[in-house]
């Protein structure tokens, strides 16, 4: 993906090694068949430190690292359809997929849930 060095920052200090290239895929795949989508960082308080954020119109995606993996919140979850069952929470809106290691990515599940994130985003703008 394009350089961005709050992004590259985050990867190194926030994400532990292991999960790393679970973040480096995602953005891979983001980058050759969603470049639509803008990569920022997001929020940052004394209490909470800024996440990356993917957005088109509206926030869709945001990353957040665990001690056990990665997860991916989309923002409007809730309205998705789950035919993989991936998605997990009880939130009115973001539903998550929480990853666990790098063999658990699958890029065709992933796009799966990217481009509904896509199309709920345009219908809303």
């Amino acid at each position: 993906m394009s350089s961005n060095k709050a992004i590259e920052d985050f990867i190194q200090q926030k994400v532990l090694p292991e999960y790393q290239p679970l973040v480096t895929t995602f953005r891979e795949l983001i980058q050759k068949d969603f470049p639509e989508l803008s990569e920022e960082m997001r929020g940052g308080t004394e209490a909470y430190y800024s996440v990356p954020v993917y957005r088109l119109n509206h926030i869709v995606i945001t990353l957040s690292p665990t001690k056990q993996g990665m997860t991916f919140a989309f923002s409007e979850g809730k309205s998705f359809e789950d035919k993989y069952k991936l998605l997990e929470g009880v939130g009115n809106k973001t539903l998550n997929i929480r990853l666990h290691s790098i063999d658990e990515f699958d890029a065709d599940k992933m796009r799966y849930y990217i481009k509904q994130a896509i199309a709920i985003d345009r219908k809303q703008s």
